[in-house]
């Protein structure tokens, strides 16, 4: 019986281990397509890089947060960014505050939407790999096609990074 239960527990443990990298993020089932990305495990806990309100049709509140090197490279104005650098944008719908009529506040999650910045490995895509996130499942290979094309046609000029930092 004892033996039974040890081999149970290693057979977890081993199945916990393959699920988690070494950056503690998701299994690979749940990595974007193209890029391979997941996203990053107590990114919650990161800084605050900027918020921003997205006006119509998605009319959403947006924040995103950098690990510490990316939030680094913001504050000593680096560009481009240094490898290792991932940012995380989570989005809401806006909605009106119940107790404060002109304020907006979030309402139901949309995304989770994940930069990383590997300079040889999404060399095709300006050294950036994306993935986009609902209900922490990466959506279809069509919508992370898009990815890239928005971001060089855009911002090129700032490392294909939309965000800047608010201090």
């Amino acid at each position: 019986m004892a033996i039974a239960a040890v081999a149970a527990l290693s057979a977890a443990l081993a199945i916990t281990c393959v699920a988690i990298d070494r950056a503690g993020a998701q299994e690979p089932s749940q990595a974007s397509p193209i890029y391979g990305v997941t996203i990053p495990d107590g990114y919650r806990k990161w800084e605050l890089v900027a918020p921003a309100l997205e006006g119509d049709p998605l009319n959403e509140l947006r924040a995103v947060v950098g690990n510490a090197v990316a939030l680094d490279a913001y504050r000593k104005g680096t560009l481009p960014f240094p490898d290792g650098s991932v940012l995380v944008k989570l989005a809401w719908k806006r909605t009106q505050s119940a107790e404060f009529e002109s304020a907006s506040v979030p309402g139901a999650p949309t995304t989770v939407q994940v930069m990383v910045k590997d300079s040889k490995k999404y060399a095709a895509s300006g050294g950036w790999g994306f993935g986009r996130f609902i209900d922490g499942k990466p959506v279809d290979l069509a919508q992370h096609e898009t990815c890239f094309a928005c971001h060089e046609a855009r911002v090129q000029n700032h490392d294909y990074v939309f965000t800047r930092y608010a201090p």
